[in-house]
Order: C-alpha cells, then structure tokens, then sequence
C-alpha cells in the first residue's frame, strides 16, 4: 500500500554537465540522500513516500521538491539551499514543513508557520483534485447542426 503523502524531489536539479553527458551526482540526488538520512528517525516516515523525480521543469529554480496528497493543495518549492554545510539543515526543514503540511486536514502551509527557509521558496500552490465520484459531470457546450 502507498503512503497517502508523497514527497517528490527532483533528481536532475543542480545537475553538472560535460560534453552533454551528466557527471557526478546532482544535488538532487544529494538531497533525496539526506532526506532518507533524516527519515530514518523521523515520526512520520510511514506517512510519507520518497519519490525521486526526473524532472519537475523547474531548472532555474533548482533544487526543486513537492509535496502531495489526495484531497490536499499540492506545494512545490525551490531554491533550495543543497551546498555542503546546508544541505542537512535543508532536508531537517523540509521534514519540519512536511510535518505542518501532513497536520493540516487541506495541506494548508500558512505564510506564518512555514519553517523560515521555505517561507519565499514556493513556486506553486495547487489546489487539490476532487474525488472522481465527487466531480460535476462536464456539460457538452457544443451544438450540432
């Protein structure tokens, strides 16, 4: 069974190239490592996944994760800070704002409460897709003749 919370992150952000070819690991990947790190002892591991994600096309906002539920706003953050002496304290942050997005019935993250570093780092906030038994039926706005 799946956890019903997903924490995506991107792992081609922060990516170094040659000759077209990726070298080294990207600080995505860097990232992921440090959140399974953090999980480890974390209350909320079985209520979330992990979930690398090639690419979430946010390049000029690397590093990029999101956060997911059903019947919850869908949060996606970037600019995350992923050099050497952040990139702990980042995956601590991001558990602590996945912590206040599982809490709240909608996944509201207020202004307010978000942890500091997150608070100027969302890009989207997406509202939260009904249930498909729950969903209007579309009417057909086409006529025939």
């Amino acid at each position: 069974m799946q956890s019903p919370h997903i924490l995506f992150v991107c792992t081609t952000c922060a990516s170094q190239y040659q000759d077209r070819q990726k070298i080294g690991e990207s600080g995505g990947e860097r990232l992921i490592a440090q959140l399974e790190n953090a999980m480890q002892d974390w209350e909320l591991t079985s209520e979330f996944s992990l979930q690398p994600v090639q690419c979430l096309s946010t390049c000029s906002h690397a590093c990029t994760i999101a956060f997911m539920a059903e019947d919850k706003l869908t949060y996606l953050f970037g600019d995350l800070p992923i050099n050497e002496t952040q990139i702990t304290s980042t995956a601590t942050t991001v558990l602590d704002c996945a912590a206040q997005y599982h809490a709240h019935p909608e996944g509201l993250l207020s202004y307010k409460e978000r942890p500091e570093l997150l608070k100027n780092k969302v890009i989207a906030r997406i509202p939260s897709l009904p249930k498909l038994a729950k969903m209007p039926t579309p009417k057909n706005h086409v006529t025939q003749k």
